[in-house]
């Protein structure tokens, strides 16, 4: 709880902190909720009296690591819960980069027909004509994927 408050809490008792810290595992140390909120003026656990609103309760930070405390069964759904939604963003995110591919290599005929037509005048080289169809390409590369070929191949040379 004390690493949670230095990195959310800037109010955040550190001195009274390390008195506590120190103090805990002895025998006699007792410490509420209640006393650790007034005493570090802690923000990640809120501590309620009464009958039906009261109750303490906690960051969900705070919460999942003390579950995780109590019960190892809880702690392995965590983690297994977790790995499942990374695999899912990964599936994701390699869907969305096959669709941009797709998209790209569908829209390329169209592309190139557009650009002989359109932007390649009849009197230049074939030389001269692939530089505008690369210019192009770059342009459509950097469009779609934020980077040109060269620099992909650049990056990715061990690929």
């Amino acid at each position: 709880m004390g690493l949670w408050e230095q990195l959310h809490n800037p109010d955040f008792n550190v001195t009274e902190f390390s008195n506590i810290k120190s103090e805990a595992g002895s025998n006699g140390f007792v410490l509420s909720s209640k006393q650790w909120i007034s005493k570090t003026n802690a923000i990640g656990i809120i501590s309620k009296a009464g009958r039906y609103g009261g109750g303490t309760f906690a960051h969900k930070d705070i919460a999942f690591e003390f579950a995780s405390w109590i019960s190892a069964s809880f702690k392995l759904y965590l983690i297994k819960e977790f790995q499942r939604l990374k695999d899912d963003e990964n599936d994701r995110l390699k869907l969305e980069w096959n669709l941009q591919r797709t998209i790209s290599k569908i829209n390329y005929r169209i592309h190139t027909d557009a650009i002989k037509e359109n932007l390649i005048p009849k009197e230049i080289t074939k030389q001269q004509a692939s530089f505008v169809y690369a210019n192009e390409a770059d342009l459509l590369n950097v469009a779609l994927f934020g980077i040109t070929a060269k620099e992909w191949r650049d990056g990715n040379s061990d690929k």
